[in-house]
């Protein structure tokens, strides 16, 4: 593969994601569709019955969601209808980066194991914070990658409390009507 310094430019052009953890093991693999791109970054939809699959556990959406895949360290889920009221789910990560080749187009990042979560009529909290710690150690997380993770989620989730775009929900619901 070779990196590209931009995702495609034609909404629904069919994108693979995958994120690995930290020593390079497979993580999450699914596949989207290209939706757009605005202030935030570039916004990837799946339709309800996209499959989600990674070492050990897989399920098929029943619900619709985007992702949005920011230049920052997280990528953010955003559900419609979910079954279990979740509406926010934010992976802190590496920087999503884009690539292509004669397979298509695939944005991949490195999950961090902290996420900022939502879910209908609760307050917004960081989850994973035993895994993180964890990891911190069995993994080897360099102890300024550990700073950022944690800064980094805190201003997410002040974020999603004080609902700034993109976690306004218009931001997202406007892309859920684009997916459709």
């Amino acid at each position: 593969m070779s990196a590209r310094d931009a995702p495609p430019h034609e909404f629904g052009t069919p994108v693979r994601v995958r994120t690995t953890k930290w020593d390079g093991s497979p993580h999450w693999e699914f596949d989207g569709l290209w939706l757009g791109a605005d202030e935030h970054g570039d916004w990837v939809g799946f339709p309800r019955g996209t499959s989600f699959a990674r070492p050990g556990h897989a399920f098929t959406a029943s619900w619709r969601s985007v992702s949005l895949f920011p230049h920052a360290g997280w990528a953010a889920g955003f559900n419609a209808q979910h079954p279990r009221g979740l509406g926010v789910y934010v992976d802190l990560s590496t920087v999503p980066e884009w690539r292509t080749d004669a397979s298509g187009w695939m944005v991949s990042y490195v999950d961090l194991d902290l996420d900022v979560v939502e879910r209908a009529g609760q307050p917004a909290f960081i989850d994973d914070e035993d895994e993180f710690a964890e990891h911190s150690v069995s993994l080897g997380y360099p102890a300024e990658l550990v700073a950022r993770v944690r800064a980094d989620a805190e201003a997410v989730l002040e974020a999603v409390r004080r609902r700034e775009a993109p976690f306004d929900g218009a931001t997202a619901a406007g892309w859920l009507g684009r997916l459709g």
